[in-house]
């Protein structure tokens, strides 16, 4: 933490050795289990233009604002292919929801392939938490049907609860009230781990169901079979992030020597059975 601190800044960290392995084995593991409930793994952009994150509701008005907006702006211009400064301005993502639901915008999908399932890997940036994190990250693409939606939303915590169960964390699922949602969401979740250090439960994804609140902004339609054209609806979910998994394995596995128990699912990737203490 000091020499992340040293080169990165507030809340710069590194991750080494055991941890290291650890860290990559939630994240390929929960790359394994999402192609497993029939996701297409993608690794998406993490610099995208300002329209990904203004369509998926990550500005908090029509254009990027720095004193309100949580996003890192790059500074440094980009280039046109025939060599001339772009004008565009570039974002770092917070997750790469913006954009796995931007790769369909300005679309029309057949309707007969939705829903469409994605899972995306990315390094995340925010300016809050910890600034630099890793997560795997469910998308849904379906037709116009609120219930159908509200099922996949199910669907997809479903996933992530199995996935909190095969790691042998406890948890627990909230349902988000109206007030507290943020603009755009229809219906909203959380799950949260025990976090035996903080003696609490520490937020470690969140659910969302959007209906056609990010794809009439991002201009996502589909044909339906009588031909008629409709915005799509919108769904994403955390699968797993790095950081508070991380965090909640290494409490909750910890002995009284100091050595921590590797979840079995994690194992084939850490390469041992139980980490423990370098003298």
């Amino acid at each position: 933490l000091e020499r992340g601190t040293k080169v990165s800044g507030y809340r710069g960290y590194y991750l080494k050795n055991e941890g290291t392995l650890l860290v990559m084995g939630v994240m390929l593991y929960a790359i394994q289990k999402m192609v497993a409930k029939g996701f297409a793994p993608m690794i998406p952009p993490t610099l995208v233009k300002g329209f990904p994150l203004f369509g998926s509701g990550y500005f908090k008005g029509l254009e990027y604002d720095g004193e309100v907006d949580e996003i890192y702006q790059v500074a440094t211009s980009d280039k046109e292919v025939d060599g001339s400064v772009s004008k565009e301005s570039k974002f770092l993502v917070g997750t790469a929801e913006p954009s796995l639901l931007a790769y369909y915008s300005g679309e029309v999908l057949d309707g007969a392939t939705l829903p469409l399932r994605l899972a995306g890997f990315s390094q995340c940036y925010r300016m809050y938490r910890v600034h630099e994190f890793m997560k795997v990250e469910q998308v849904v693409l379906c037709p116009a049907d609120i219930d159908l939606a509200n099922q996949l939303q199910e669907e997809m915590i479903a996933v992530s609860e199995e996935m909190h169960r095969e790691l042998g964390l406890p948890y627990r699922k909230i349902q988000i009230c109206s007030g507290d949602m943020s603009a755009g969401k229809y219906r909203a979740f959380d799950l949260e781990a025990w976090m035996p250090g903080m003696n609490r439960y520490g937020e470690t994804g969140s659910a969302s169901n959007f209906l056609d609140w990010q794809s009439r902004r991002l201009n996502v339609k589909y044909k339906t079979a009588d031909g008629e054209k409709k915005h799509v609806y919108m769904l994403n979910n955390t699968a797993l992030p790095s950081p508070r998994i991380f965090i909640s394995i290494l409490e909750n596995y910890q002995q009284a020597d100091g050595s921590v128990i590797v979840p079995e699912v994690l194992r084939p990737f850490v390469g041992k059975d139980v980490i423990r203490p370098k003298g």
